[in-house]
């Protein structure tokens, strides 16, 4: 309940929404600018439906949207060098790159990945939480219903049940995935749905 009064209704009435430790609360009163950011990128987000008719190859239309709308406003691809020191011995250990980063503020795109990203998702926010490198880790993925509509224009075997969705993520985060790395979730709603140009 307490993120619903943080978030603009728009918001509220187009995603699925959840937060785990206070991560609201922590970005609106800590990071007022990446909250800004995060809550313009989620009112301004439409999802188009040339975007779903194309696909993608390494990278989906909507990820290159995303990350070029937080890229204006700060935010980069970052890879954390980390290292273990045993005996005097140290050991490399870099985290995976997360999406777009911005002061402590990560975010994940998982829109049409195999289901295991979510396991390195949550195991790199959970490291880098730890390491006091990221104070907030949110995940931007697809609500279920959405497969309603990749099956209505043909591409529902490309959007299969092994793929990113949120039924696969919640389980993770509820069984302890984050640890205790405070944690926002958006569900990319049938309501954002956009008919455009092919």
């Amino acid at each position: 309940m307490m993120l619903q009064s943080r978030l603009p209704k728009f918001i509220s009435d187009h995603y699925e929404c959840y937060e785990w430790k206070h991560a609201s609360a922590i970005l609106t009163q800590d990071f007022p600018s990446e909250w800004a950011d995060l809550v313009d990128l989620l009112t301004t987000f439409r999802l188009r439906k040339s975007w779903i008719i194309r696909g993608g190859g390494n990278k989906t239309e909507l990820s290159t949207h995303i990350d070029g709308f937080l890229s204006q406003r700060g935010w980069a691809e970052k890879q954390f060098q980390t290292a273990i020191e045993v005996d005097g011995t140290r050991l490399d250990s870099p985290t995976h790159k997360i999406d777009c980063f911005k002061n402590g503020v990560a975010l994940e795109i998982e829109w049409n990945n195999k289901d295991p990203f979510y396991d390195r998702d949550l195991n790199n926010f959970r490291l880098l939480f730890d390491l006091r490198a990221v104070s907030v880790g949110i995940v931007i993925t697809r609500a279920d219903e959405l497969q309603d509509i990749f099956n209505e224009l043909g591409r529902g075997k490309s959007y299969g049940n092994s793929t990113t969705h949120m039924s696969k993520l919640l389980p993770r985060i509820f069984g302890g995935g984050g640890a205790g790395c405070p944690l926002l979730v958006f569900g990319i709603t049938k309501a954002l749905f956009l008919e455009d140009e092919e």
